[in-house]
Parts: structure tokens; C-alpha cells; sequence
């Protein structure tokens, strides 16, 4: 009896391309739609490979992590659907020596090769780390280079006196560095002012803004943060404190208040004046005499080591303590304003929070003045997890359990609800 033959089937390479860009503008989004029609095209032409698609990132930066396709990439690959990424050079994957290589060698681990078009390289060559540890501390030192030269620029621009880097601001209209007044927006901001020195505060003026449908930049929802941002800014007098933030650093690019560490430059008659200076300085007083009849932010740092450092993940705010029957716990300040249909964040608990830094921190019991030192922000991503960021960028992930209600009753609390049954009855 004749057997049947088995046929081989060809192998097919399952590639896949990453293309990305830094800036959201015209020319660099028709660069981007370049890229990726030259890699569809040319994966698709070559024998023996399956075209995956090509993952494209626009007005995202190698040196932060927030690149949604890059992500999507990476997790498709650790699925199995990919054998190869094409990408035009290191810089476009990242200009981060440690978070390229430990990408790298994550894909190489599970059989994933990069090609780098610009540098002719493969990473599963056998000299392909040591050229990619060159080559990416190479890039990473171009991006601080960069980085520098464009402060530099800004900075000499502060010091004549100009205004730089505004693209939007409530009640004008700026483009390509041209300031001029948007008409219905000027009088919105003059009433914003005119009934915060009325006597109005900040939530109050939000819902008013809501009631009379005004709209806000952008799709976003007027909030007392938003009114007050607006009560605070000195550039709606004409004038301009410029430096207000700054830059840390090239890797984390992270946006920080200046308070002190660079020099600050008041211009005057920077552009069109909405509000004038007297009008200005009595909305500043009514904010300071509030400021002292409440607790300032400030000292609300001084007595609690977590204020201000606990951030939603969810919806980017910050977490605000809150002592409910001695019960004291975190919780997200949207879900306090709007409930958990804004944010279905959930609450910490201070005794998690005092426990976990202990571990995180290695210490045998807490202390407020090592956890400032070491930590500068923890991370809610979700319900029972907390991210700690220690000042040097090293992060460190806990895992924690909510107790559940049975298990969070005192015995005091079981004996009162035993006696408040037997009255019922």
C-alpha cells in the first residue's frame, strides 16, 4: 500500500515595522505617513515574509514612555504574531541606553529580532548588543545635547523679554507666536474675575461657566482648579513671569515648578492685556486672605509625608487625605468631587500606605524624613497596587489586598451593632 507524503510547508516570517515621530506638525505627520507606506510596501515585497502592519506613534517622544503602538508592538511580540521589527534607527526606538537594551534583550529572549535600517543592524547578530550599547549611549547623548540647546534658546529668549513656547490660553488667540484677543473669550475672563472679587469662589464659578455653556479648550470640563488657574495667571494683565517651570531633564522630560532653582524674568507688555493691573491685584488679595483662613497646601505637606505625592493613574489626579470616624484613608480628589462615575478609583488606606513605604524603604519602622528623601511620587494604577518612585527614577511595585467588610469590624463595632439589633427587636 503506497504511503501518503508529508510536504513541508515553507517557514513564513511573521515582520512587523515601528515608525515614529517627535513633533505633531505637518511636515513630520507626512514623514510619518512616508515611513510607514515604505514598510508596508517593502515588507510585503519580500518572499517569505507575512505582513503584520506597522505600528506608528505621532508627537511622542523615545525618551518617555507613552507611546500606546509602541506598547501594542511589544505585546503582540511576547504573543507570538511577531518574528521581526523593522525601524528606521535607534533613535526612533529610544534614545534611553538601559530601556533600549532591556527591550531589546526581552524580544531576543523570546526569539524576536530588530532590524535598525539606519545603522545596518541586527540585534540577534552576534556583535549586535555591544554595537547597540554603543550606538544607543551615542543617541542618548545627542537627545541631552538637544535637550540643553533648546533651553539655552528658550532661556536667552526669557532674558530679552520674550514670551516662548505659549501655543494656548484661555481668551486669546496665538498662532505661530502671535497673541491677539478672542472677542467672547475676553469677556468671559472679565466676568471670571469680576465675581471672584464678587465674592464667588472657584467651584462656584465652574458650575456658572457649565450653566452658561462655555465652552473649554480642547473638550475638556470646567473645574474650580481651572477658574483658579486663570484668577492666578499674571498673563492676562499684558505682562509675563517667564520660567515659571522648567524641564528636569532630558531623559524623564518632566515638567517641574520653579521654585528657586533657575532665575525668573518679569516682562512687561508682552501682549494684549484682558484684565488690568488693579483688578488683578484685589482678586490676588481675596486669594491670599482664603489661602490663610484654610489649610494651605503647604502645610499640609509639613504634617502628612504622603500630601501630594499620591497620583491616580486613572484620571491623573492627586489623592487627599480624609479622616472619616478615625477611619483615616486616601482618596482620589475626583472621585471625592464627582463620584466613582468619574473615576472608579478606590481609597488607600494610611495604615497600607505607612506599611508598604516601611517595606519599600527597608526600615524597621517609618520614618517621615528618610520616605521625603528617598520617594518623590507613588503611582495608584489600579485598586490594591502602588508604584513607589524613588528620586533616582528607580521604581518599585506593591501589591496590597482591600480587607473586606467582615474583616475590618473591632470587635467594639461588632458589640454595637449586636446591641443596636437587640433594640430593633
Amino acid at each position: 500500500m503506497k504511503k501518503d507524503t508529508i510536504v513541508a510547508m515553507p517557514s513564513v516570517t511573521k515582520v512587523a515595522a515601528y515608525a515614529r515621530v517627535s513633533s505633531g506638525k505637518d511636515e513630520m505627520l507626512h514623514s510619518l505617513a512616508a515611513q510607514v507606506s515604505h514598510y508596508s510596501g517593502y515588507i510585503q515585497r519580500q518572499p517569505g515574509w507575512l505582513y503584520i502592519g506597522v505600528y506608528a506613534d505621532e508627537a511622542a517622544t523615545g525618551t518617555k514612555d507613552n507611546r500606546p503602538e509602541f506598547k501594542r508592538l511589544l505585546a503582540d511580540c511576547r504573543g507570538g504574531g511577531i518574528d521581526l521589527v523593522l525601524t528606521k534607527s535607534i533613535s526612533r526606538f529610544a534614545r534611553n541606553t538601559v530601556d533600549l537594551l532591556e527591550t531589546v534583550r526581552d524580544l531576543k529572549s523570546i526569539g524576536v529580532d530588530v532590524f535598525f535600517e539606519k545603522q545596518n543592524l541586527h540585534t540577534m547578530s552576534g556583535d549586535g548588543e555591544l554595537m547597540l550599547t554603543i550606538l544607543a549611549s551615542y543617541a542618548q547623548e545627542e537627545s541631552r545635547s538637544a535637550s540643553e540647546n533648546c533651553k539655552w534658546r528658550i532661556r536667552k529668549r526669557f532674558e530679552n523679554g520674550e514670551l516662548a513656547n505659549l501655543r494656548f490660553m484661555f481668551g486669546y488667540l496665538i498662532d505661530k507666536g502671535k497673541v491677539e484677543l478672542d472677542p467672547e473669550q475676553t469677556n468671559i475672563v472679565q466676568m471670571i474675575f469680576e465675581d471672584y472679587i464678587g465674592g464667588l469662589g472657584g467651584g462656584k464659578l465652574a458650575a456658572k461657566l457649565k450653566s452658561m455653556n462655555v465652552p473649554r479648550p480642547f473638550g475638556g470640563e470646567w473645574t474650580a482648579e481651572r477658574v483658579m488657574g486663570i484668577i492666578k495667571n499674571e498673563k492676562y494683565t499684558g505682562n509675563a513671569l517667564l520660567q515659571k517651570k522648567y524641564v528636569v531633564d532630558h531623559l524623564s522630560k518632566k515638567l517641574v515648578h520653579n521654585n528657586g532653582q533657575l532665575p525668573q524674568y518679569y516682562a512687561e507688555c508682552t501682549h494684549p492685556a484682558i484684565i488690568d493691573q488693579e483688578t488683578f491685584d484685589k482678586a490676588q488679595a481675596i486669594l491670599n486672605s482664603r489661602r490663610l483662613k484654610s489649610k494651605t497646601k503647604s502645610s499640609t505637606c509639613s504634617r502628612y509625608p504622603f500630601s501630594s505625592l499620591l497620583q491616580c493613574e486613572i484620571c491623573g489626579k492627586k489623592y487627599k487625605r480624609k479622616d472619616r470616624k478615625g477611619k483615616v484613608a486616601w482618596y482620589c480628589s475626583t472621585f471625592l468631587q464627582k463620584g466613582k462615575t468619574a473615576c472608579p478609583s478606590k481609597q488607600v488606606p494610611e495604615s497600607v500606605l505607612y506599611s508598604l513605604s516601611t517595606e519599600v524603604l527597608g526600615l524597621e519602622e517609618f520614618s517621615a524624613e528618610v520616605f521625603r528623601k528617598e520617594i518623590s511620587e507613588i503611582f495608584v494604577p489600579e485598586p490594591g497596587k502602588l508604584i513607589f518612585v524613588f528620586h533616582n527614577g528607580r521604581t518599585v511595585e506593591k501589591l496590597w489586598q482591600h480587607k473586606s467588610r467582615s474583616e475590618s469590624w473591632t470587635e467594639e463595632m461588632r458589640e454595637t451593632a449586636r446591641n443596636y439589633a437587640k433594640r430593633r427587636h
